[in-house]
């Protein structure tokens, strides 16, 4: 097949999105049994240019605000740019490693900055060298410990998960090298998005969040009985929720709302006679509590316990996936050749387990080393440590990607916070305490945090592969290499930063790192942790199981704040509406698939946008308005233009035709 012939014939299949029936099978643009170009010295120089760009933006931004944006549609944006200026032909492949390679940027980012800038914060010795080293090693487990699922999750469960980023990312790659009206489509939604987004970022024109505070009837029940209704209202949220589907949404919002209508008002009841504060390290009492502290001390807590529980029976449920993959390991170890059509294909073929066993040992064998030399200077510490970041990184590893493939955002913080808490109450068994205590628990926590957010955004770059019909081990073989840039990357930021601001003012606030010096603080003087809210979330997530709904959804739905989980419902409200207005099915379907184009835009424009934002603001460039965006008639004009994003979409969904 010539060039010219991927050009016309680029698009994802009609069963992409949908589970295959019985002997039906998905194959993706790039076809299996031919040789396209991916890796060479064009994709891997702008995939490891990406990685340094992307990496210091994000450190900027996340130590900014405490989130980090996602890379992954940025780059690919910026990487059909390239192909389409510079006129190369049959890029679609090349693309997806360029966006792979530098989408490991925001994954390490993410693990460093929410947990070594504590460091600092506390005062304690730390060296560039602990920094790279942590992240570093960190990004190796998660890629390690994640590519015997791959086939797992994005071969086997084909249609099951939405895979909201992934989708967002592949139709950006696929609509620049298609061209024509879905490339249109998908231009104008990312421009109207990116717009809406940037003028609420930059410019603050109409708030970024709607709550029921605008209206007194709405400040009484915040007051009096802490129930309100909060929603953001950006283009990119709800974009992300149309292509999570009603389903998962309403499960998310279902936990949303058990802990806002259910859980915050109870405790509020309970507490309002109390008084003396209630529980681990508060020191406030909960009628004097906004609803919004009463989640961030309480209800929060009983969602990482669900996160944690939910991986539990995750692991357990993916036992079978687990035994096939090490006993897959063992019979390459052994010299066993593995045979099979699927094994040999292109797209189906990953890096070796042998590879992947022998590149687990050796990493542990060096983080021991790392952890005893460079750490502890113990024995019986640094293998203590090292069995915790193994065993956590390891059980935790499905949970990200589960999380990633449901709603495309990666709960990591809740599950470092629980690293921490849990390597703290042991390392003190093993009488490591005070400031070397806490150094160790930060590095270690670091390491795992690096891993699970490595492995979460690890499954898009390979469920965009697998769409489009990449190579998975080239994908898994040039990851380590803009993981090693990343973490190099993100080391001299974070320290350059600390040199510069410093992250206990207003100019680098550090908000994640603050959270867990906090939390670590006290752990390392023995005092207590929130358990039974952790175990309550834990028994809240078993119960779910036994009835059948989705607990890790259910349980992210408690972890995440309501104004995410709001837009989210909207965007499944949406799109089961615009999927189900005819009795024509082939006409619903094209609608719904015009509206993941919008919706992919949306995502996409407000990405993009929200770098352009960070690069200004780091600039000096602010223009956002002081007061206006925090007044109750913002709030209103927000609501005003979040419908009428709502309209437009609903609007230009329907417009498609069945021919489409």
């Amino acid at each position: 097949m010539s060039d010219a012939d991927i050009k016309t014939k680029v698009g994802l299949p009609a069963n992409a999105y949908s589970e295959l029936k019985p002997g039906e099978k998905y194959v993706p643009i790039l076809l299996p049994g031919k040789t396209y170009p991916e890796v060479n010295f064009w994709s891997v120089s702008w995939g490891l240019l990406m990685a340094v760009l992307f990496s210091a933006a994000a450190a900027y931004l996340g130590l900014k605000i405490g989130q980090v944006f996602e890379a992954a549609i940025p780059i690919a944006i910026l990487a059909v740019g390239l192909s389409t200026a510079t006129k190369r032909k049959g890029a679609l492949g090349e693309n997806v490693i360029i966006q792979s390679i530098g989408a490991a940027s925001g994954a390490i980012v993410a693990g460093a900055i929410f947990t070594l800038p504590a460091l600092y914060i506390l005062n304690l010795e730390v060296t560039f060298v602990q920094i790279f080293l942590a992240s570093m090693f960190g990004g190796f487990l998660g890629i390690l410990f994640l590519i015997p699922f791959r086939k797992y999750f994005v071969s086997e469960m084909h249609g099951k998960f939405p895979f909201p980023e992934a989708t967002a990312t592949t139709e950006v790659l696929i609509a620049g090298e298609k061209g024509g009206g879905q490339a249109i489509v998908l231009v104008v939604s990312g421009i109207i998005g990116g717009l809406y987004d940037f003028i609420v970022a930059s410019f603050g024109w109409w708030s970024e969040v709607f709550s029921t505070r605008v209206v007194e009837v709405g400040q009484t029940l915040a007051d009096k009985f802490k129930l309100i209704f909060k929603m953001n209202i950006g283009a990119a949220v709800m974009g992300l929720g149309y292509i999570v589907g009603l389903k998962y949404a309403a499960i998310i919002a279902a936990g949303s709302f058990v802990a806002w209508y259910v859980i915050i008002p109870v405790f509020a009841y309970l507490g309002s006679a109390m008084t003396i504060p209630v529980g681990a390290n508060i020191h406030m009492l909960v009628k004097n509590m906004t609803p919004e502290q009463i989640f961030s001390n309480y209800v929060r807590h009983i969602g990482i316990g669900g996160i944690a529980m939910a991986g539990l029976i995750g692991i357990i449920k993916s036992s079978g996936v687990i035994k096939t993959a090490f006993s897959l390991g063992f019979k390459e170890l052994l010299g066993g050749k593995l045979g099979g059509e699927e094994s040999t294909a292109r797209t189906q073929r990953d890096i070796s387990m042998k590879i992947i066993t022998v590149g687990i040992t050796f990493t542990a064998i060096i983080i021991f080393i790392f952890f005893m030399f460079g750490v502890v200077h113990n024995l019986l510490q640094a293998i203590v440590g090292l069995l915790i970041v193994l065993i956590i990184a390891f059980l935790f590893t499905t949970v990200a990607a589960n999380a990633i493939a449901i709603v495309g955002t990666n709960p990591v913080s809740g599950m470092t916070l629980m690293t921490l808490i849990l390597s703290s109450v042991i390392l003190v068994a093993v009488g490591l305490t005070g400031p070397a205590g806490m150094t160790s628990a930060l590095i270690i926590g670091g390491v795992v945090c690096t891993a699970l957010s490595v492995a979460g955004a690890f499954i898009t770059d390979l469920k965009i592969g697998y769409w489009i019909g990449s190579s998975p081990y080239k994908q898994e073989t040039w990851k380590f290499l803009g993981t090693i840039v990343s973490a190099a990357t993100v080391g001299w930021v974070i320290l350059l930063l600390n040199n510069t601001f410093g992250f206990t003012g207003n100019e680098l606030p550090a908000p994640q790192a603050n959270a867990m010096a906090a939390v670590i603080k006290p752990l390392m003087s023995n005092q207590p942790a929130p358990w039974m809210l952790y175990i309550a979330g834990a028994l809240f997530a078993l119960i779910l199981t036994m009835i059948k709904v989705p607990a890790l959804a259910f349980a992210l739905g408690m972890y995440l704040p309501l104004e995410l989980n709001t837009p989210i419902l909207v965007g499944g409200l949406i799109a089961y509406f615009v999927s189900t207005r005819s009795k024509d099915r082939a006409l619903n379907r094209a609608r719904k698939e015009r509206g993941i184009l919008i919706a992919s835009g949306f995502i996409a424009g407000g990405a993009l946008m929200g770098v352009i934002s960070v690069i200004l603001k780091s600039a000096g460039l602010d223009w956002r308005l002081q007061k206006w965006p925090e007044t109750h008639g913002a709030e209103m004009l927000g609501i005003v233009m979040f419908a009428a994003i709502i309209a437009y979409m609903v609007w230009d969904s329907m417009r498609a035709k069945k021919e489409e």
